[in-house]
């Protein structure tokens, strides 16, 4: 198994920055890929983006790929996600998701809210 806690969620302005953190803890050794996935209020949850935990390799929702950037920390277990140029349609509670290499589940953090105003 692996624990996913993230942080670094908040209210901030139209237009402003944010860093979220998801420490993995558990058989970290095994991560394949972590990523990030978003539910907003009274919509599905969505995919954000994914970094291969082995070569950094990366993938972004296509309407998000110009603001988002997804980033690891082998040695401390942790992936980020720098958000920039936040509009307020990018509140939602934000997720950490992770899988091993030996196991198809998806492992998920409790969610971290992002407000934006504007």
């Amino acid at each position: 198994q692996v624990q996913l806690a993230e942080s670094g969620g908040g209210l901030v302005q139209s237009g402003g920055s944010l860093r979220l953190s998801c420490a993995a803890s558990g058989r970290t050794f095994n991560i394949n890929f972590m990523g990030w996935f978003r539910q907003a209020p009274g919509k599905e949850r969505e995919f954000v983006a994914r970094i291969n935990w082995r070569d950094g390799s990366t993938s972004y929702a296509d309407s998000l790929k110009d603001r988002f950037t997804i980033s690891r920390d082998n040695a401390k277990n942790t992936v980020y996600l720098q958000m920039s140029s936040l509009k307020p349609e990018d509140t939602a509670v934000y997720s950490c998701a992770g899988r091993l290499n030996d196991s198809p589940k998806y492992y998920w953090g409790q969610g971290t809210q992002v407000t934006v105003s504007s």
